[in-house]
């Protein structure tokens, strides 16, 4: 008799290998279907997705706080409309008028474009006034109106909101420190427009420098504080103030302080040549200098007959050798192993120059 076949195989666990209580995992996903498993996958994507918008969310809220904050404190660039910009919040340390290197600037504005935005900060009529950049902001504007090229129409700019007065006239003042060509003339004519203005509280120049030029050194302060006394010695006479050499204005200002008389001489003197230039004011503010000088008293003689001078030789090592030094007053001699002739005249009259304004650089040396 044969055997009967049986009609399915069933693999039946051990009695020992059935868990009590909660069905493993592994037995669930035996159990469980296609649609089942379809269901579970795309509930964990959903889980997965919304932690992932929650994420982007959470980063989103954090990027637009920080980009509100930079936009606050000026450091997003910004395009602002020419028109919108308004230049009357403060007396500029930059006089209005020719500027000989407005050419260059719109030059390397056309070849690279602004490499330094200029700042402003928001007015409550939705315009901006300007805190730095005055010399860009010409430049686009006469770029503007040559070309008419809208790439023009709009500056870069770094917008803050107002702050403080006092520390907006910092911020100008402290990026135009930094500039070689800007004349102690017109830094101190900044301080003295600063301190007549009632708004500012500070009706004293000394104080008006002390605020203005905070970041500014003891003794270039002093050299302001100088030339702003010197404009108001001589208000309204100098056509060329800012052409004045620091040296020159440092030690007119001295006479004209020992001598207040000497004001009058000065001013006369100046105004009998209206069409004067500034090479030619710079040298009658030299004559009284030179005058001076030419009728200080000479030292008296030694008993000898010959005039003893005081005299300091030292020796100063450089590349070709040492050179041999004596100084005495009014006089400085040089002997180095160098053919002086053979260098390059305006060279030779920089080295000159920076000797000399090293020499006066602390403000209590003077001529002769």
């Amino acid at each position: 008799m044969s055997r009967k076949r049986r009609m399915f195989d069933i693999d039946m666990p051990a009695m020992e290998d059935i868990p009590v209580g909660k069905v493993p995992d592994k037995v669930l996903e035996k159990r469980r279907g296609p649609m089942a498993a379809a269901i579970s996958e795309n509930a964990d994507a959903l889980r997965n997705q919304q932690s992932t918008e929650e994420t982007i969310r959470s980063e989103n809220d954090r990027l637009a706080h920080e980009l509100v904050r930079l936009r606050s404190e000026g450091l997003v660039t910004e395009h602002v409309v020419l028109s919108d910009v308004v230049t009357g919040k403060l007396t500029r340390d930059r006089k209005a008028g020719p500027d000989a290197e407005l050419d260059e600037l719109k030059d390397s504005i056309r070849d690279i474009g602004l490499s330094n935005p200029i700042r402003l900060e928001r007015r409550t009529d939705g315009r901006f006034d300007l805190i730095q950049g005055m010399r860009r902001l010409s430049a686009y504007r006469a770029l503007h109106e040559e070309t008419g090229d809208d790439i023009y129409a709009k500056i870069p700019a770094g917008i803050s909101n107002a702050s403080d007065i006092n520390d907006s006239y910092r911020r100008m003042v402290d990026e135009n420190l930094i500039r070689k060509d800007i004349s102690f003339s017109e830094m101190g004519a900044l301080a003295r427009a600063y301190a007549e203005d009632p708004a500012n509280e500070c009706p004293e120049v000394d104080k008006a420098v002390a605020i203005l030029f905070k970041s500014a050194s003891y003794t270039k302060r002093s050299y302001i504080r100088s030339f702003a006394s010197l404009l108001m010695m001589l208000d309204k006479v100098l056509m060329h103030p800012n052409e004045i050499p620091r040296n020159l204005g440092v030690e007119l200002k001295r006479k004209l302080n020992a001598n207040p008389g000497l004001i009058r001489q000065v001013s006369t003197a100046v105004l009998t040549e209206p069409d004067r230039d500034g090479p030619r004011e710079i040298a009658i503010l030299r004559t009284f200098i030179e005058t001076d000088r030419s009728t200080a008293k000479k030292p008296a003689p030694s008993a000898s007959g010959k005039t003893r001078r005081a005299k300091t030789t030292f020796q100063v090592s450089g590349r070709a050798g040492v050179a041999k030094c004596s100084a005495s007053s009014g006089r400085i001699e040089l002997r180095y192993d160098l053919d002086f002739t053979r260098v390059d005249r305006a060279k030779l009259e920089k080295a000159i120059a920076t000797l000399i304004d090293d020499l006066l650089e602390d403000g209590d040396l003077t001529h002769g």
